[in-house]
């Protein structure tokens, strides 16, 4: 049967990857990738031998009519990220709409997700949460960050190696220095890390370390 999957690969150790995610990937007939050389390198750990076809955020929009006609057809069809759940500040959404618009059927795998071991490792609130994401690099961030200065709920960021320490500049700016939050990067990976104290003592700590590898933030909300 003609149907969209969305399959979440790992985000570093590839034993997190789940059996069933391994045969979807290997009875569809086009994997969509968001890097085919990131994807290709998991597929040959593997042993998985499907064709694929690049799907970024640079090239969605173009792609998604000639992705819909494949499945219209009888295609069965994954969508994978670099790593993690696809749609979680990676391309997925755009697709997932126009198959719902077109009646297509999805299945969405359960899988490797950043946020969630870094937000339950964290030791802040999780009952309630909202998830970021990243931020507005330039337009639009200081005025999210100003909304945000007042929420109650635990907050979830992403963020790059190379802006951690003026990200975290910025968090103590508009939530304040003494806010406590846990930074974790490399998760899942031999280098893997998590680091919990203030915001002002995470500057600090990060201020005086290469760091490498994506970054999760998790802040604690206003009190």
């Amino acid at each position: 049967m003609s149907k969209l999957y969305i399959v979440p690969t790992p985000i570093g150790n590839l034993e997190d990857i789940t059996f069933r995610a391994i045969r979807i990937l290997k009875e569809v007939d086009l994997i969509l990738a968001e890097d085919t050389r990131n994807t290709g390198l998991l597929l040959k750990h593997f042993d998985i031998y499907t064709k694929m076809k690049s799907h970024h955020q640079f090239n969605e929009h173009k792609t998604i009519q000639s992705i819909i006609d494949r499945i219209v057809t009888g295609q069965k069809i994954a969508l994978v990220s670099d790593a993690g759940t696809p749609g979680i500040s990676d391309p997925g959404f755009l697709l997932v709409r126009e198959c719902i618009k077109n009646n297509i059927e999805i299945e969405c795998l359960p899988g490797a997700t950043a946020f969630v071991p870094a937000l339950v490792n964290s030791g802040l609130p999780t009952d309630r949460f909202v998830f970021e994401g990243f931020l507005p690099q330039k337009k639009g961030r200081k005025t999210r960050l100003e909304q945000l200065a007042g929420q109650t709920y635990t907050m979830v960021f992403y963020e790059s190696p190379f802006r951690l320490v003026k990200t975290l500049e910025q968090f103590i700016e508009y939530f304040g220095a003494e806010r406590q939050a846990s930074v974790s990067r490399e998760l899942t990976k031999i280098y893997e890390e998590t680091k919990r104290d203030t915001l002002q003592k995470l500057k600090e700590y990060f201020s005086n370390k290469k760091v490498k590898g994506e970054i999760v933030i998790i802040v604690e909300g206003k009190k």
